[in-house]
């Protein structure tokens, strides 16, 4: 099978990252600060900031074509093009490129507020209020949403096989409280307990009742329960 050298970057990464130098085949390989693999840009310190950027500027895009080019600003309209069209943009592949930072987490945050502010007879109200009273959560919280949900697949439902590697259960011989607790790992970097499978443990262990469900369609149902006030 043959190569093509033009298509191969290496990225290193890591602070004691030396950069060696690769090799396809006789040819150098270029080294590049940063990549895009699947839509997610990473870069070389695994920064999100800049992922997040494109995606809040991709999500504004279609947001102009949405109000350039329909005349209606009905709740109904508008609702469903935001949760077909935009909203996906900002949570595709979130799992691994979740903002870091307040300002990262606030600039998506803002590409859903404009989108409300569409809807006409909620102007006057604040983002809060909108999101009430159109039955939303706030962007962050649909990200510990689906971390949570994504969690539960991995330990207890269809992708149980593989969450044998990525989570360790705590052992405990308590019975009050979150009867599946996780082992958090230890991490030198802060920039670790970003990471999905780190960041998760915390919030597993605050919804005890919602983590014990029987079945995927009642941890959803329960954690919803749990997520709805406040916004």
């Amino acid at each position: 099978m043959k190569f093509k050298k033009a298509k191969f970057n290496v990225l290193p990464m890591g602070r004691g990252n030396l950069k060696h130098k690769y090799r396809l085949g006789g040819e150098w390989i270029e080294s590049s600060p940063e990549e895009k693999d699947l839509g997610v840009l990473v870069d070389e310190n695994i920064n999100m900031t800049r992922q997040c950027i494109l995606v809040a500027q991709n999500a504004y895009c279609i947001l102009g074509c949405i109000k350039s080019s329909v005349a209606s600003r009905s709740r109904e309209v508008i609702l469903l093009l935001y949760s077909a069209l935009v909203r996906p943009r900002l949570e595709s592949c979130i799992q691994l490129w979740s903002p870091q930072h307040k300002k990262d987490m606030e600039l998506l945050e803002q590409v859903q507020r404009r989108a409300t502010q569409l809807i006409r007879g909620l102007e006057h109200l604040c983002c809060e209020e909108r999101l009430r009273e159109l039955g939303l959560f706030s962007l962050e919280k649909r990200r510990l949403r689906g971390d949570l949900l994504a969690a539960f697949q991995y330990l207890k439902e269809d992708y149980k096989k593989a969450g044998e590697g990525l989570f360790t259960r705590a052992c405990s011989d308590r019975t009050r409280g979150n009867g599946f607790k996780l082992k958090e790992g230890r991490f030198r970097l802060d920039k670790r307990k970003k990471f999905f499978t780190m960041r998760i443990v915390r919030h597993w262990h605050r919804f005890p009742r919602v983590v014990a469900a029987p079945s995927l369609e009642v941890f959803k149902a329960r954690l919803d329960g749990d997520l709805s006030n406040p916004v």
